[in-house]
């Protein structure tokens, strides 16, 4: 197999970009020292996270001098999200550490006011001159949405790079409108994650490994294009040991997983699947992300051996859409009662191919620390935020409605509902739960989801103990509610029963992604038909590449 040197620093999730380059037929050669990069001749620069961490790491490992020699030079090079960042002159992320200079302006920030930060999800790489050349660069397609992640970005100005000879693919967001991918001579760039995009992106890694740069387009490419930010639609997996030991696809009511009725009542935990088949058939259906939830803890297994691991591993070598794994993301103490802190098993679990952790109870014990004493520094989500970014860390939430007669019956946020309960009470707060929804803490979930902001979560995974297992729709009060008290984004979850579902949840919330489970592991409907559904509701979604 040909080779490409890879430049591993702290950048996350890079098992999923080598099994990327696996899938399209080459090799990874690791660069470990600077001199790894003057003996490379294709080289990639991954990154997540922070841009003044992650120059400030290369610079410090003696790597940003070989860099700009190699590009210089005029061998192939690649960077993705951050790696593209750092061709730029700066970052306004943090405006005292320079970037390479490659590319003469800074990246900034995105306006958070009318929309959510971090921008989260499927956009487009549209080239510039599509119109005029009818050319893409490096397999990218107008027809193709690709993976994004990111806080910050470089604003597009037009003409102004190509006049310098760039070729530039720009996505929007909102009003603003940035640099998705940049190419020249032996340099490409992209802000999205192509091994995160599918088909699409593998596409565009195969096309700058075998130094494919200009694609001609046909006339049905060109003429089908679209522009803008999709509709996400996430498969959720939860995850557990059954009686025999098994992993095992369950599915609650409620959030209880045990048979009620049939051969197995009397307790048997519900089977509905294995992780890994199940997880690759729904990527194949055309799911944005697959969410695994790990509702058993495995507390007699070391962590380093946890099997969730194995099934991460198993799972990004076929699937190639982001993965998030929540549970057990917390400071704990190994079998031998060695301590391991937070931070460490996130970067287990990223080493093993997730993308994104999710934090549930431990999430509600920081945030009452936080209205007590402020920011520590020490919480697993301020940990994990400062290694890898916001955007990899999301928070579970797991609330339930608690009616009252008037607001001022309770010190919480309340809201005017319009589903009185049996006693005819029409106000309601919603109280976080811990350990499964078992046990509730004096906290709205307002509260919980506004500290969380403050110590640095990027995403929520808004549930529902009330709707868990009902098919009845989604609970879009709580939803408009949550979206209303936070900048970051929303994953609508629980109830969702039909395809009608999600589009509700579109129409009628802001919500910014929305999460199926049961109705898909039941065989009800597959993703692929609830994509359908928007799309024929007006809804912009990714549909589903099968080849390269």
């Amino acid at each position: 197999m040909p080779t490409v040197h890879l430049l591993d620093y702290v950048a996350g999730n890079i098992r999923s970009l080598v099994n990327a380059i696996n899938q399209v037929g080459y090799e990874v050669e690791w660069v470990k020292t600077p001199e790894d990069v003057k003996n490379a001749d294709k080289l990639i620069l991954p990154g997540v996270g922070h841009f003044g961490h992650c120059l400030s790491q290369l610079e410090q490992g003696g790597f940003l001098g070989p860099i700009r020699q190699h590009i210089e030079a005029g061998k192939p090079f690649m960077g993705i999200c951050v790696g593209l960042q750092a061709l730029f002159q700066g970052s306004e992320e943090d405006p005292n550490v320079p970037g390479l200079g490659v590319i003469p302006t800074r990246i900034q920030k995105f306006d958070d006011k009318s929309k959510s930060v971090p921008h989260i999800g499927w956009n487009s790489a549209m080239n510039t001159e599509i119109e005029t050349k009818k050319q893409s660069f490096f397999g990218l397609r107008p027809t193709s949405k690709y993976y994004y992640v990111h806080s910050y970005a470089a604003a597009y100005q037009p003409g102004v790079l190509e006049a310098d000879g760039w070729s530039v693919a720009t996505a929007t967001y909102g009003e603003e409108e940035f640099i998705g991918a940049i190419s020249r001579g032996n340099v490409f760039g992209t802000q999205f994650h192509p091994e995160k995009s599918g088909v699409a992106g593998l596409r565009a890694i195969r096309a700058f490994l075998t130094g494919d740069q200009f694609q001609s387009l046909p006339q049905e490419l060109v003429s089908g294009k679209e522009d803008g930010l999709t509709r996400r639609v996430i498969a959720c997996l939860d995850v557990r040991a059954n009686d025999n030991g098994d992993l095992v696809v369950t599915k609650g009511d409620q959030y209880d997983v045990r048979e009620k009725s049939g051969a197995d009542a009397g307790g048997q935990v519900r089977n509905l699947g294995k992780p890994v088949d199940m997880a690759k058939k729904y990527y194949e259906q055309g799911a944005d992300e697959v969410t695994f939830l790990n509702i058993t803890s495995f507390r007699n297994c070391p962590v380093a051996d946890t099997p969730m691991l194995e099934i991460l591993r198993r799972t990004s070598e076929t699937v190639f859409v982001p993965l998030t794994i929540g549970g057990g993301i917390k400071d704990t103490v190994d079998t031998d009662g060695t301590a391991i802190p937070a931070l460490d098993v996130a970067t287990m679990y990223f080493k093993s191919g997730a993308d994104k952790v999710s934090i549930g109870s431990d999430a509600v014990f920081a945030a009452e620390d936080y209205y007590k004493s402020g920011l520590s520094g020490r919480t697993a989500i301020e940990t994990i935020s400062n290694a890898y970014g916001n955007q990899a860390v999301v928070v579970s939430v797991d609330p339930k409605r608690v009616y009252v007669d008037r607001p001022e019956d309770t010190t919480h946020h309340t809201l005017k509902t319009a589903y009185p309960n049996a006693a005819g009470q029409t106000y309601c707060w919603y109280q976080c739960t811990v350990k499964g929804g078992r046990e509730t803490r004096d906290m709205d979930v307002r509260q919980l989801v506004q500290a969380v902001e403050a110590m640095g979560a990027g995403e929520i995974l808004l549930n529902c103990i009330d709707k868990d297992g009902s098919n009845s729709g989604f609970d879009l009060e709580l939803i408009n509610d949550v979206k209303a008290a936070i900048k970051i984004p929303v994953i609508a979850s629980s109830g969702a029963g039909v395809p009608d579902h999600f589009a509700e949840v579109f129409n009628k919330t802001t919500t910014d992604a929305a999460l199926g489970a049961g109705m898909f592991h039941r065989g009800e409907y597959t993703v692929s038909q609830v994509k359908d559904h928007l799309k024929a509701e007006g809804f912009l979604v990714r549909q589903f590449e099968a080849d390269i």
